[in-house]
């Protein structure tokens, strides 16, 4: 794919006839969102956990779900994957991706697909990045299991807002009826619900503390292999009833 070149000016105005943009951008010198309030966004964040991902992804394929403006999807065609497919529900993200695909000649594919609809892709994909999704969605859960059944063949990229207690408890794996205790332990998985708005965002519904996004991710049957940065991990798909048999893994890459 040959990058469309544009005078200095007229790129300026398609950028800012696209936006507003929430994914800073470098396309071709000038930038998508330069006054993030958290800075030089995306990119700050992928610098702290680029390493897990494989440099060369030469022939392999690649599902980004809720890809806004195609970041982390261009960059996966930059380390050379054959194919990359970003999805998302927002037509105006839709526009901003397909755009920097064109300025910066790097083909990705694009489908208006939610997380709920990954069934209709009929294919399985050897890296999905799921960055930024989870709690933006009012049944969570269903999605990582809609994740683990239907196109996840091998890793997982994964990354969810956090809050609450950072520890995570050492638990049976189970309990009788009476006992109870274990609910108010700080590091107990706990999910918490959003019924109106935080961060002026209705579309934030559920969010995680750190032991709840890694029960969640192993009860979906992925098996955490990195926890590099405070609310990313690498995953790899395995059955159900490995995940469940495993131990809290260990922080830091492999």
């Amino acid at each position: 794919m040959t990058a469309k070149t544009f005078p200095r000016d007229e790129l300026r105005r398609r950028i800012e006839a696209l936006g507003p943009w929430f994914h800073n951008l470098d396309l071709n010198g000038v930038s998508t969102a330069p006054l993030h309030f958290l800075g030089d966004y995306p990119s700050v964040k992928w610098q702290r956990f680029c390493d897990i991902v494989p440099d060369d992804l030469n022939g392999m394929s690649v599902l980004d779900i809720g890809c806004n403006a195609g970041f982390y999807a261009l960059e996966m065609k930059r380390r050379g994957a054959a194919r990359v497919l970003g999805l998302d529900t927002d037509d105006e993200y839709l526009a901003q991706a397909r755009f920097a695909s064109e300025v910066t000649g790097l083909e990705i594919e694009l489908r208006k697909l939610s997380a709920y609809d990954v069934g209709q892709l009929r294919e399985k994909f050897d890296l999905v990045i799921f960055m930024g999704v989870l709690y933006h969605l009012r049944h969570p859960l269903l999605a990582l299991d809609l994740i683990h059944e239907h196109v996840a063949s091998d890793l997982l990229l994964f990354q969810s807002m956090l809050r609450g207690n950072e520890s995570v408890e050492s638990l049976d794996t189970n309990y009788d009826f009476w006992t109870t205790d274990q609910f108010d332990c700080p590091g107990y998985p706990k999910l918490h619900f959003i019924e109106h708005k935080y961060a002026d965002d209705p579309t934030n519904w559920w969010v995680p503390n750190r032991a709840c996004v890694e029960a969640m991710l192993r009860s979906a049957g992925f098996a955490i292999t990195a926890h590099p940065e405070d609310e990313v991990y690498l995953c790899k798909r395995v059955s159900h009833e490995q995940t469940t048999q495993s131990q809290h893994p260990p922080q830091g890459s492999l």
